[in-house]
């Protein structure tokens, strides 16, 4: 490459960009440059300045080489490979990081999500500027499992509605777009699997940054899904404890401890009634219970407090 060339080269590398769209890719050789494509050519019909930042996850493929034939094709692509796989919530944590843009899309490369509606979701951004998240809520399940997913997510959607107090109609997405910088504290939350798109969805409710949801239509994946339904279920219903104890302790603690302590103080009673003077031991270990649980629950609403005002 020339010198003049390798300059415009750099030059449109450091060039502003408004929206950064970041793409995991594992394993996806048959369809991923389809989904750059089509991708590209959405932003390009749009007025956005764009990047496309394609991270390959240690393909055991020939990911990274069909992305790699396809780069000059594809001036705002910027390719990033990973020595080892991290799992997707690693690659959006890191894609989140270096992104140059105002505001940072989420997707996947497995043609599954409509990926041409992304300038869409950003004008939404624009237009309303109370809004710090958009997320496109899929109107139907089309993942492996499917007997068991709807209603084991149904179960976890209902759990975070609960905790959050908060209408979620899809709780983990995988097209989303949000303002960087309002998700930039919340990124070192995400864990490395697909319960990413739940923490960064929680932690922007829990903390009142607007979430907007849009339906959009879901398609069957390209290539073979890497979800486990029994492992990755399990990480879902534990994140979203996580998360709400992170930001909101009293939610989880509180409930529990109070009906200890209800049910401790009618034990009671009716011990009282039964054998005035006498408190039996599982009356005392169920008040006592209630009491170390409320006492917990306050002490990590103080560190939150704290936490937030430091």
């Amino acid at each position: 490459m020339s010198e003049a060339g390798g300059d415009a080269s750099a030059q449109e590398q450091d060039a502003p960009v408004r929206v950064t769209i970041v793409l995991p890719c594992f394993n996806e050789e048959e369809h991923v440059v389809d989904e750059v494509k089509r991708i590209c050519a959405a932003m390009d019909a749009s007025d956005h300045t764009y990047e496309l930042l394609a991270v390959d996850d240690a393909s055991t493929d020939g990911t990274l080489a069909r992305l790699r034939d396809a780069e000059a094709l594809y001036p705002h692509m910027r390719i990033i490979a990973f020595g080892h796989n991290g799992g997707s919530g690693t690659v959006r944590r890191i894609g989140s990081q270096r992104a140059r843009g105002e505001y940072v899309v989420w997707t996947d490369a497995d043609m599954s999500y409509p990926n041409e509606r992304i300038p869409e979701l950003v004008s939404i951004l624009d237009d309303e500027p109370g809004v710090d998240q958009v997320v496109g809520a899929r109107t139907q399940e089309m993942g492996t499992h499917k007997a068991l997913r709807v209603p084991a997510k149904w179960a976890i959607r209902k759990i975070a509605e609960s905790l959050t107090n908060t209408r979620i109609p899809d709780l983990n997405s995988g097209l989303r777009v949000f303002r960087r910088d309002v998700a930039r504290p919340y990124l070192r939350l995400l864990p490395p699997g697909f319960s990413c798109v739940t923490t960064i969805t929680l932690a922007f409710l829990s903390n009142q940054h607007p979430v907007k949801y849009v339906p959009i239509e879901y398609a069957k994946r390209a290539g073979t899904s890497k979800f486990h339904f029994v492992r990755d279920a399990y990480r879902y219903i534990l994140q979203v404890l996580r998360m709400v104890m992170y930001f909101n302790p009293l939610k989880v603690l509180m409930p529990p401890s109070l009906a200890l302590l209800g049910l401790g103080g009618a034990k009671f009673v009716f011990d009282q009634v039964r054998h005035p003077l006498y408190i039996p031991n599982n009356t005392v270990m169920i008040l006592m219970t209630g009491l170390i649980i409320a006492a917990i629950a306050l002490l990590a609403d103080l560190i939150v407090r704290s936490r937030e005002s430091a």
